[in-house]
């Protein structure tokens, strides 16, 4: 047996473990109705197979075309050629996931996608940006219920290095987060934020070059 095959069945026993041992209960609202619902065994069965492929992915080094054609199998869904990812990647879940045309992923970055992350064409992610549409209640009697809702990150949007967008947040087309921001809100359209929690700094500058 190759070093290959021996190698992704120890990914495919340690991603097992790891579901096998996660306490949590997962539970999707439905943004429209407000009803939350467990996760079912087949979620956590996708769950657990989108942990292998992100780890085979992360593994040894790959063409964009192998790290794309890995993407579409993590997704479900085609990827157009446009689109770039640098690994390391990590992402949970990929079903609820979708990248536009020209949309690019810097090295490092983690996905939590059970709520559904949203990517739109020509967006840039710098390294080491978390997208969590997962949280947990505050109330400690219920706070390992794991809640979910959707991000999306609008047309040409930039997310600087090491910044974090939390769950049910929408970043507006042409916005620009700066680096290490938290952002808990929604952001408008050509506008910088920053900070923590980020707030809004200025409108974007058209026409100017930059300094």
């Amino acid at each position: 047996m190759s070093n290959t095959i021996l190698y992704q069945k120890k990914i495919s026993y340690l991603c097992t473990k790891v579901i096998e041992n996660f306490n949590f209960k997962i539970m999707a609202e439905d943004q429209h109705t407000g009803k939350k619902y467990v996760g079912s065994d087949e979620l956590y069965a996708d769950v657990r197979r989108c942990m292998e492929l992100s780890a085979e992915m992360n593994t040894g080094y790959k063409t964009e075309a192998e790290v794309r054609e890995l993407l579409r199998k993590i997704t479900g869904s085609e990827i157009d050629d446009t689109v770039r990812i640098f690994p390391p990647f990590n992402i949970n879940y990929g079903k609820t996931t979708t990248f536009g045309k020209g949309s690019f992923v810097n090295f490092g970055c983690t996905f939590l996608g059970l709520g559904g992350i949203t990517i739109e064409e020509g967006v840039f992610i710098a390294p080491h940006c978390v997208i969590a549409t997962e949280y947990h209640p505050e109330d400690p009697e219920t706070r390992h219920t794991l809640l979910t809702k959707p991000i999306t990150i609008k047309k040409n949007a930039w997310i600087g290095a090491s910044a974090t967008i939390l769950a049910g947040v929408t970043i507006g087309e042409n916005a620009i987060v700066a680096a290490g921001a938290v952002v808990s809100h929604d952001v408008p359209d050509n506008t910088i934020v920053g900070g923590v929690p980020a707030k809004e700094i200025r409108k974007i500058r058209r026409n100017n070059a930059d300094k």
